[in-house]
């Protein structure tokens, strides 16, 4: 049996899996298998995946579930000992799988490693946006505030931890499954993170994770759920989790196609009653600054602010390099 299970949910994704299958099958640690969902594809995913000569790699079809139910079927066909999973459009640093098996033969009391996040263009180009958070440990109070794992192409878990917390709600479909995911895990077991941007996590326009109005509701059901099981004594974090649940949402108003900072406007102005010392967080004032753009320049001007923005940012991570 191999080590590591990769599981990979494909919903006519032809435009990034070629370039994602080749990075993943590139990992400086090889002891794993690849299994690639089609999730009811209408593209050559199948007749692309079936070519495929290494024994790693493993197809399985099934129709249209969505991004839980797609997991779910690599999960039950997984025989690795530990698991991780990759979107079909993100990629990865070729030691990810090496360094993240390392912390959990070493930690025997971790259900989950995780590590820093790099954005990264349609086209691949960096944003020069990285995510570099610090929990370790009992994370489920951090977790309600943030998902800190980022996206779903981040963790590295134990297979036996879903035997105890069970699998992915497929009632959220494509819609913070992942965030469900971790927070049930956090109220039983420890997390730890490699402090290193190991995945790169593609922006698309046409991402889901922008369907601000979806995502509403799925807020609403994991909040709900997380809280329902926690002790008396953490239900005033609950607030706190709607608060920065709207933060989050005004920002997808803004990046939708709509672009309606009125209703980021209103998403914003909710966080504040859920949460009022959101109002003093950097993430506030650049949502505001955000919102004040959009408001006297139009989606144009946006655009180009944005774009300025991206270059410097660009600059700045080339410099580094």
């Amino acid at each position: 049996m191999p080590k590591i299970s990769v599981l990979i949910p494909a919903y006519n994704a032809m435009n990034y899996l070629p370039e994602t299958m080749k990075n993943v099958l590139s990992q400086t640690f090889t002891d794993f298998e690849v299994i690639v969902v089609n999730d009811g594809s209408l593209d050559e995913t199948e007749q692309w995946i079936s070519q495929i000569k290494d024994p790693r790699v493993r197809l399985i079809n099934q129709e249209n579930q969505g991004l839980a139910g797609a997991r779910n079927t690599g999960i039950f066909h997984a025989t690795g000992e530990y698991i991780t999973f990759l979107d079909a459009d993100d990629l990865w640093e070729p030691t990810k799988l090496e360094k993240q098996l390392h912390v959990l033969e070493e930690n025997p009391e971790v259900a989950l490693v995780y590590t820093w996040v790099a954005y990264i263009d349609e086209t691949g180009k960096p944003t020069g946006r990285v995510f570099k958070n610090q929990a370790e440990g009992d994370v489920w109070q951090k977790l309600t505030e943030h998902n800190i794992v980022e996206c779903g192409s981040v963790a590295m878990v134990r297979r036996s931890c879903f035997e105890t917390v069970g699998l992915f709600d497929r009632n959220l479909g494509s819609y913070l499954e992942d965030w469900d995911m971790w927070l049930r895990m956090a109220s039983c077991y420890a997390f730890k993170v490699v402090k290193e941007p190991l995945v790169y996590y593609r922006q698309c326009s046409s991402s889901a994770s922008r369907n601000w109005e979806a995502m509403a509701r799925s807020f609403e059901i994991v909040i709900e759920k997380a809280f329902f099981t926690a002790p008396s004594e953490l239900q005033y974090l609950k607030n706190r989790s709607y608060g920065f649940a709207h933060l989050c949402l005004a920002w997808k108003a803004l990046q939708s196609q709509a672009q309606d900072w009125q209703k980021a406007a209103s998403f914003r102005a909710q966080a504040v009653a859920y949460y009022p010392w959101l109002c003093f967080s950097q993430e506030f004032v650049r949502l505001t600054i955000a919102i004040t753009l959009m408001q006297w320049f139009g989606s144009d001007g946006y655009k180009r602010f944005l774009s300025y923005v991206y270059i410097l940012r660009q600059r700045i991570v080339a410099i580094a390099r």
